[in-house]
């Protein structure tokens, strides 16, 4: 199989932008990605954020997307299935998967911040409940021709969901995997995942791979499942510009992340306060080399391919979600440029 080339995109907004003007630029870029070739674009999932983002509808913009592209896949990353209505998401996303001829992938997760989950009114710690009756509720509506269900949170008597995915049985699903336990349900369930090196680094990832693909294996799935990393990229036509580009934009969003981190500890819901409090401290204080060496993925097409295929080989990875301007900071055509580069000098080295 094919080297995945995905870019996970906030749909950004920097200071003194509208929200009109990060539309637009945001799609601008996502134009660039189809018209260059690229396999995939991601799309978060950011509510209350004004000072970072515009993205807190991505099904809507999935479409929008299926409707002025061709050829791109178009993911959810991800989709924070506890604030949804079940019924109602399974009717959008299969919606969008026929406006986009069965390019959609439904990427889902819980999100980590409790933050949106205050603003929806819903307990942060009913999160992992809601979030398994979601998933359930979802697939069995697009797989069964009716169906009815009663679980703590949701009940549904002979419901027959129109219109069923375009995709058969249903668009291919990933789950964001962070904890020890997400990394075994998933693998037990047969399900691709999502991971990344927020907190610790892309090293660090390895033992929790083991575990999802031992418990792949003990559940008898042929394979070993599929892995796809999220995590910072820029590709620059110099080391010297590949390195300075992006520092300012990165290390805003390590300190921003850390402070949103150490702020969340304390919130009802959270079980790992301590957790949560030393790795937000650690980010904010961490140094760009540190970030460079264990986090981000920086260099020119070249160093950016070998630095890939070494993560490809050591962690076993299906694909790259690649975040070409984390922290929100880099400019429009700094970001364009780096997309380029990764779509015609470092895509077709690992396909």
């Amino acid at each position: 199989m094919a080297f995945e080339f995905g870019m996970f995109h906030e749909f950004q907004r920097r200071r003194g932008q509208t929200e009109a003007e990060a539309f637009a630029q945001s799609f601008a870029q996502v134009d660039a990605a189809e018209r260059w070739g690229l396999d995939a674009v991601w799309l978060a999932e950011i509510h209350m954020a004004p000072e970072r983002s515009v993205l807190a509808a991505p099904l809507n913009i999935a479409s929008a997307i299926a409707a002025r592209t061709d050829n791109i896949k178009i993911g959810l990353a991800v989709q924070v299935l506890p604030l949804c209505q079940p019924l109602r998401l399974a009717e959008e996303a299969a919606t969008t998967d026929h406006v986009s001829h069965g390019r959609l992938i439904f990427g889902v997760g819980r999100s980590g911040f409790p933050r949106a989950y205050e603003a929806y009114g819903i307990p942060y710690g009913e999160s992992r409940e809601r979030f398994v009756e979601v998933l359930e509720v979802v697939k069995r509506a697009w797989t069964e021709e009716a169906f009815s269900f009663a679980g703590k949170y949701y009940r549904f008597e002979n419901v027959r969901l129109v219109p069923k995915p375009y995709h058969n049985p249903h668009p291919p699903i990933r789950i964001a995997a962070n904890h020890e336990d997400t990394f075994v349900s998933s693998g037990r369930q047969g399900y691709a995942i999502f991971v990344g090196a927020r907190r610790g680094t892309l090293e660090d990832i390895k033992p929790n791979l083991e575990i999802y693909r031992e418990a792949w294996k003990s559940a008898g799935h042929p394979g070993e499942g599929e892995v796809y990393l999220r995590a910072p990229v820029y590709v620059g036509d110099t080391v010297e510009q590949a390195r300075a580009d992006p520092e300012e934009s990165l290390m805003h969003f390590y300190r921003y992340l850390g402070a949103r981190l150490e702020e969340s500890a304390n919130r009802s819901g959270i079980s790992d306060t301590a957790r949560r409090i030393e790795g937000g401290q650690r980010l904010q204080t961490i140094s760009y080399d540190e970030a460079l060496q264990g986090k981000a993925i920086v260099g020119t097409p070249e160093m950016v391919a070998d630095r890939l295929q070494g993560l490809k080989e050591e962690l076993g990875l299906a694909g790259i979600l690649a975040e070409m301007n984390c922290g929100g900071l880099i400019a429009h055509e700094r970001v364009m440029r780096s997309l380029q580069l990764l779509c015609e000098k470092v895509q077709p080295r690992l396909h």
